[in-house]
């Protein structure tokens, strides 16, 4: 039975009892930023099973895909080298939310197990929570299972209820006891049952684990029944797949083993010629390969920080072993399409995203392998001599120079016996960052103590509130009682109209003032979450503490910067539309001038597809919808639909924004309407790491000022070319013709000037001992002329070492050629170099042509001279 028929049986058993088939989540958490990845079948089911979701059904299956390779659940260090670790896995789970409890759930599981998947009856173990009565009585007397051959597990992990066979959500909620069902595997195989000293063997094998939600847990530790106890089970499909294969590793399993092959197919492709088929770093490769495609395709992209980074560990480490095995160009990123050849029908976003998840692992990949024979060079010459610690500063080196992660380098090190000194390294790692943080520039407000009341803000209203109180002043991070006229300060008030710089969008600007005093505030930042502070100069007069002044904003500062934020919202949309749903924001800086936004997609974006965007962008803004904006709970929010950024982390209370079809969680200013914002326009798309692009975008009057600029240029080079705007494009393509003919003729004229010249230069060599050695200026030459010259020379020479140099402006050409009958004791990239050190420069090549420049051309006439007597020391 295929693994694709197990799973569908094991889906089916379950529908037919009663149970919605749910389509597994992402195994990115979109609703969960505490969750690394979906670790688990009933992560998608978590706030039903709390009571804050209410769903159509009670009772659920579904296949999960899951991620364990980071966080708490990390099982990273033991893929390839054990029959069951992986990083991505595949759980089928039943639930009931209230509905059935332990006796069916117990019956569920052993009708499919002996009357569907036909296992024998007598190979299967259980094991119960020491204290779980009722379970056990479910098992022994009305399933039918010996009570040999049930286990009941108590507090074996050092506190009351710390068991194997009892589950908690947290250190409080809900909780309750677990029954486990084992395979034996049989006295062949080493290991006992379990709850024996010897239950870590391979003989018994956890299949299936049934949690019942039985309990809460308050915080004095205190169980009391829940009034719908709940059932949560899990069982691995590799596991099963393995059990009812009749094989004992998961990589033995027909998923794997056509994942094998395809990953020895394209590492022998990759320089390895023929891998060993049984190695682990194949399996490594395997695995790896669905733990990295799934999470690309997921929206995650390899980066240096949370998920991002997981990812990037993951790959580098396969990409790693296949470079163990012999692999000496990108192969992993090759694995895509067998893996869409296997689960793409279960999975349809993996068809859907194939070409993509291919390109981001390829630009990884591409990325790394321009890195890692350099870092493994110097791994391997540390761990030579047979030491058996490699110390904190080649590990920081490794890290720092090459881009060897400190868990890759450790990887290695594990294979060897060897450890890594990370005292060490994580020493070097902090006085980096100490570095860092001493080198960047902090803005005044940094570092400020502040123990008053909050900032009350009325930004979103209005741009004036005339009776602020300043609760605060600071001048040159002092806490003072007055800041006079020209001081530098920052002012806190009780309440303010000014945006406090957050969410990507700046500071307001503006004035405080009254009548004995004006200040020009150039900025406004948080001192702490709910303070605001007013960072300018006084312009006239003195403010104290307790003053009453009227706060302005620059209201058209203020327009452009909303104008832009508004638009920064219908952007993203626009993007997901037209890009895919893996676009995600990764940063964003709106100002008056324009909105930056960096977006996670793995290439740049086609005029077409610039185009789509532009004009969706533009239509929401046509339609002049109202923007509206609502204060209300995290799950409430979640509810409808708003869009969250993962890693983020959210209050109990939230703002909803709605602009256009738009719905995001944003605390900025923006627009009444989605007309206020003019006119769209993207100025420039690119590329700002691995996987990340940037848009920048204008609206409104600088839209139009924009548009205006493009259209004066336009004109002028218009009139420069005699002809109207429209004909421009022909224009300029017949003026290049032009420009390239006459360039043709240009270096025709020179080669014969060259030639010319080089037919003069014969004369001037010499006889070093039984060679011709000729070192000469050529004038006006440039690169390729002096490559052309120096051929004809070696022809007519038959036997020499040539120098050719060409002078423009401050900067110098060099050209050097040797004879093949020479370049065993001279060569041309070593020559080049001896006359180019003497003129500000370098260069290299190959023995017998070789190339260089330099920047001082009054050093020139020396080192020609002394090209003949470095040439007789090398014969």
């Amino acid at each position: 039975m295929k693994s694709s028929e197990i799973r569908e049986k094991f889906l089916k058993f379950f529908e037919s009892k009663g149970h919605t088939i749910v389509a597994s989540s992402p195994v990115v958490p979109g609703d969960d930023p505490t969750l690394l990845f979906t670790n688990a079948g009933m992560n998608q089911f978590k706030d039903v099973f709390l009571g804050f979701d209410k769903r159509p059904y009670t009772r659920a299956t579904s296949s999960q895909k899951c991620i364990r390779a980071g966080g708490k659940h990390n099982d990273l260090e033991n893929v390839g080298y054990t029959a069951r670790h992986h990083t991505f896995f595949e759980m089928l789970g039943n639930f009931s939310f209230g509905d059935y409890f332990k006796e069916d759930a117990i019956s569920f599981a052993w009708e499919l197990l002996t009357e569907v998947f036909k296992l024998p009856k007598e190979k299967l173990w259980v094991t119960v929570y020491a204290e779980d009565d009722e379970a056990y009585e479910i098992w022994n007397k009305k399933v039918g299972v010996p009570a040999e051959r049930i286990v009941r597990i108590g507090d074996n992990k050092g506190a009351r209820y710390a068991s194997d066979n009892f589950w908690m959500m947290g250190d409080t909620g809900p909780c309750g006891p677990c029954t486990e069902i084992f395979y034996d595997h049989g006295p062949e195989i080493p290991g006992g049952p379990p709850g024996s000293p010897d239950e870590d063997g391979d003989r018994y094998i956890e299949i299936w684990n049934n949690v019942f939600m039985q309990f809460n847990r308050d915080e004095a530790g205190v169980m009391h029944k829940l009034p719908k106890p709940s059932v949560d089970t899990g069982m691995g499909l590799e596991r099963i797949t393995a059990v009812l294969q009749h094989v004992h590793s998961n990589y033995e399993i027909d998923t794997f083993v056509n994942l094998l092959a395809a990953a020895k197919k394209v590492v022998d492709g990759a320089g390895a010629g023929d891998c060993d088929q049984d190695s682990p770093s194949l399996k490594v490769i395997a695995d790896h390969i669905r733990a990295c495609t799934f999470t690309v395709v997921d929206g995650v992209i390899p980066s240096n920080a949370g998920r991002g980074y997981v990812l990037r560990r993951i790959a580098r480490r396969a990409i790693r072993h296949g470079y163990k095995l012999g692999a000496r160009k990108p192969f992993f990123h090759a694995l895509v399409p067998a893996l869409v050849k296997e689960m793409g029908e279960a999975y349809p976003e993996l068809r859907q995203n194939e070409q993509r998840a291919t390109e981001v692992l390829k630009q990884e990949e591409e990325a790394f392998f321009r890195t890692i024979a350099n870092g493994m060079e110097i791994l391997e010459k540390a761990l030579s001599g047979g030491a058996k610690q490699v110390d904190g500063e080649t590990a920081f080196k490794l890290h720092d120079t090459y881009g060897f992660p400190v868990d890759l380098t450790a990887d290695v090190c594990r294979e060897r016996g060897v450890t890594v000194d990370e005292a060490g390294f994580n020493a070097l790692l902090d006085e980096q960052r100490q570095r860092a943080r001493e080198a960047g520039k902090f803005k005044m407000a940094q570092g400020l103590e502040y123990s008053g009341s909050p900032t009350t803000f009325h930004g979103y209203d209005k741009l004036i509130h005339e009776t602020a109180k300043v609760t605060a002043i600071y001048v040159e991070g002092t806490k003072v009682d007055e800041a006079r006229s020209g001081d530098d300060a920052v002012i806190v008030l009780d309440h303010t109209p000014f945006y406090a710089e957050s969410g990507g969008q700046v500071g307001d600007t503006g004035e405080l003032r009254n009548a004995a005093a004006r200040f020009i505030v150039e900025d406004t930042i948080k001192i702490q979450a709910d303070v605001f502070g007013h960072h300018g100069s006084i312009a006239e007069g003195s403010i104290k503490v307790g003053d009453t002044i009227i706060a302005k904003v620059d209201a058209e500062k203020r327009a452009r910067t909303m104008r832009n934020h508004s638009a920064t919202h219908l952007l993203h949309k626009a993007l997901r539309e037209v890009l895919g749903a893996h676009v995600q924001q990764k940063g964003s800086l709106v100002n008056a001038e324009r909105t930056r936004f960096d977006f996670a997609h793995n290439g740049p974006m086609t005029a077409e597809q610039i185009r789509k965007v532009e004009a969706i962008v533009n239509a929401e803004i046509l339609a002049n919808q109202a923007t509206q904006a609502r204060v209300m709970g995290i799950d409430d929010a979640q509810k409808s639909g708003a869009m969250m950024l993962f890693g983020e982390k959210y209050g109990d209370e939230v703002r909803v924004l709605d602009i256009g079809s738009s719905r995001e969680l944003c605390g900025g200013t923006h627009v009444a309407r989605t007309g206020d914002i003019g006119l769209f326009k993207i100025v420039a798309e690119s590329g700002v790491a691995a996987g990340v692009r940037r848009v920048e975008a204008i609206t409104g009057d600088n839209a139009l000022a924009y548009l205006q600029s493009l259209e004066t240029t336009v004109s002028q080079a218009a009139g420069a070319l005699k002809a109207s705007p429209s004909e421009l494009n022909a224009r300029i393509g017949g003026v290049l013709e032009q420009v390239r003919a006459l360039e043709k003729e240009l270096a025709t004229v020179k080669g014969k000037l060259a030639s010319a010249q080089g037919d003069e230069l014969l004369a001037q060599a010499v006889d070093v001992k039984g060679i011709k050695v000729l070192a000469a200026t050529l004038e006006g030459a440039d690169a390729k002329t002096l490559r052309d010259t120096m051929d004809k020379l070696k022809d007519k020479l038959k036997s020499a070492a040539i120098v050719l140099a060409a002078v423009d402006g401050g900067k110098v050409q060099l050209a050097a050629g040797v004879t093949a009958d020479n370049t065993g004791k001279v060569k041309a990239g070593e020559l080049v170099n001896f006359v180019a050190q003497q003129v500000g420069g370098k260069g290299g090549g190959k023995p017998d042509m070789a190339m260089a420049g330099g920047t001082d051309p009054s050093g020139l006439p020396k080192a020609l001279q002394g090209v003949g007597a470095w040439v007789a020391e090398r014969l």
